[in-house]
């Protein structure tokens, strides 16, 4: 587990947004994946996607990493923000948006907006 850990270390440090989904940001393979990697990916949000099925080790060293027990997980600034629930909560209630501006993270604030408005 040392070697996950580790390597789930650098790349939460390594990136800026991370998100250990099941599946890629192109092609997620379940709907709470695809629900925040859409978010994400409508936001233009420039993040590091990590395919968890591709590495059993992996799957559940990010589960032990954060002490958090599903995936996906966002890390935003090398911490570790949430799963889908908490994903979707602060998108709809603009805390993502606050976030990533003080976070110095880059995104769409008109998609931000969009999305908010079609769940109004």
């Amino acid at each position: 587990m040392t070697d996950a850990k580790t390597q789930i270390d650098q790349t939460v440090k390594a990136n800026n947004v991370v998100l250990f989904m099941k599946g890629t940001k192109e092609m997620p393979q379940c709907g709470f994946s695809s629900r925040v990697a859409g978010v994400l990916n409508f936001m233009g949000v420039d993040y590091q996607d990590v395919n968890v099925l591709a590495d059993e080790a992996i799957r559940q060293g990010v589960k032990d990493y954060s002490d958090w027990p599903t995936v996906p997980q966002l890390y935003v600034k090398g911490e570790f923000v949430g799963g889908c629930d908490i994903i979707t909560e602060m998108t709809l209630s603009g805390e993502l948006d606050t976030l990533f501006e003080d976070s110095g993270i880059t995104y769409n604030k008109d998609a931000a907006d969009k999305i908010r408005e079609a769940n109004a």
